[in-house]
């Protein structure tokens, strides 16, 4: 059985599952063909239901629950870190800017962003043109994710606030930002298929250096020291499995941002967890 598996082109992912691309692991009856988009991207497939398996924001899942269920392993969580609010390196001290330039609707990032100034102004722009408007005053301030939290200093910008820092002050919980979700027409191997990606992730921490050589293609301005810290920060114990403690986060992003009328469609989270 051939399965899509449709995922960031980032370090993060390509090291999560550099055992499948580099054929590490028996895969049994399955493979797996690569799709390579960014998170906006597909939330917004995962709409229409368009691959088998997909990294999705932990935002979007209430929109796509009914096509697919959410896998316990994959997910990229920051414990006490997690997307920044950055500004012009030569901004106001204090100064929080009135219009953001943010890397989608649907992301967590944006979900967060609005959870902590809900009347600021947002305009949606690609992930990787966010530090350049900011720095070029197209925008007052722009929202970071994946390895523009790392390289936004040498952009010429300066951070106001960590979101995953502030989350974790307000709820004491880790920041789930994306998970994989499995098609529900695949319901019938879901625990099969979730044990076999686990496998990847587990075979991937345990032999790192190899995982990070094969990551290191997908590290847009990243030296390999600072792929290493990505990779770390958001492939862990956590991306493993994530547990009682992170489903509980999950649920608990998602009933704020529902009681905050942020998230229209009523959070039912579906888990896979064998």
């Amino acid at each position: 059985m051939e399965l899509t598996l449709a995922h960031s082109p980032d370090a993060d992912d390509a090291f999560m599952f550099s055992a499948l691309g580099l054929g590490k692991i028996d895969t049994g009856g399955y493979s797996f063909l690569h799709v390579l988009k960014d998170i906006e991207t597909l939330n917004r497939a995962a709409m229409e239901g368009v691959y088998d398996i997909s990294a999705v924001s932990f935002h979007a899942y209430p929109y796509v629950a009914g096509d697919y269920v959410l896998l316990s392993c994959g997910a990229s969580v920051g414990d006490g870190y997690g997307p920044l609010v950055v500004v012009r390196e030569d901004a106001p001290e204090g100064a929080e800017p009135a219009r953001v330039a943010v890397p989608g609707e649907l992301t967590t990032a944006y979900l967060v962003l609005k959870l902590w100034r809900p009347g600021v102004e947002t305009v949606a722009m690609p992930f990787d043109r966010i530090g350049e408007a900011v720095r070029d005053g197209k925008v007052e301030g722009g929202l970071l994710i994946h390895e523009g939290q790392l390289t936004y200093a040498r952009e010429g910008l300066k951070k106001i606030v960590d979101l995953g820092a502030w989350w974790k002050e307000e709820t004491g919980l880790p920041l789930p930002l994306g998970g994989n979700v499995l098609h529900r027409r695949h319901a019938a191997h879901a625990a099969e298929i979730n044990r076999l990606l686990r496998e990847a992730i587990i075979w991937a921490l345990a032999h790192r250096e190899e995982g990070l050589r094969h990551a290191l293609a997908y590290a847009r301005g990243l030296d390999p020291g600072e792929a290493d810290r990505f990779v770390g920060m958001y492939v862990n114990a956590w991306t493993v499995d994530l547990g009682e403690t992170g489903r509980e986060a999950v649920a608990e992003l998602l009933r704020r941002g529902y009681r905050a009328g942020i998230i229209r469609a009523e959070p039912c989270l579906d888990w896979v967890v064998g």
